[in-house]
């Protein structure tokens, strides 16, 4: 083999090696950010892992939310129509947050308890997250239940 052709080989060869890396590298990252939306009843059915991130999905139950005068610290418990999950997060709370409204949750299973690192709260009368819909949809039709708003609620 003639020393340029060696050389195009190599040329070629280490390409195909750093292609192969960062191709590695983004899925790893992607990986990483990715978090599912789980309801509490398939977190409560173990479908979520125990250390892994992930988004929790529902409505903020009624009579559930409490914090502490002067405190960060808020605890709330989200529920699917199925199944209720307690909720903690240290941090300002969107403004449109309250109670009987939809919410979605970023963070971790610690024991019993969701850990939120991030709070999203719907952003009008009519959204909901469509995910969310869909899954709390699921929860209506199971226990022969009318979605509040129809249809219009999923836009």
């Amino acid at each position: 083999m003639n020393p340029t052709r060696r050389r195009r080989l190599l040329w070629v060869l280490g390409l195909v090696a750093a292609a192969g890396i960062a191709t590695a590298l983004v899925a790893t990252a992607l990986q990483r950010n990715v978090a599912y939306l789980y309801t509490p009843a398939e977190i409560l059915r173990g479908e979520a892992g125990e250390r892994a991130r992930f988004r929790l999905g529902g409505m903020v139950a009624a009579g559930s939310f409490q914090r502490a005068p002067g405190s960060m610290d808020a605890s709330f418990r989200v529920t699917d129509g199925d199944a209720e999950l307690p909720v903690k997060y240290t941090g300002i709370l969107p403004d449109l947050f309250r109670e009987k409204q939809a919410v979605v949750a970023t963070g971790r299973m610690q024991g019993d308890t969701f850990v939120a690192e991030e709070i999203l709260a719907k952003h009008d009368e009519t959204y909901m997250p469509k995910e969310v819909a869909d899954k709390m949809g699921q929860a209506h039709k199971k226990h022969d239940v009318a979605a509040p708003g129809g249809a219009e609620a999923a836009r």
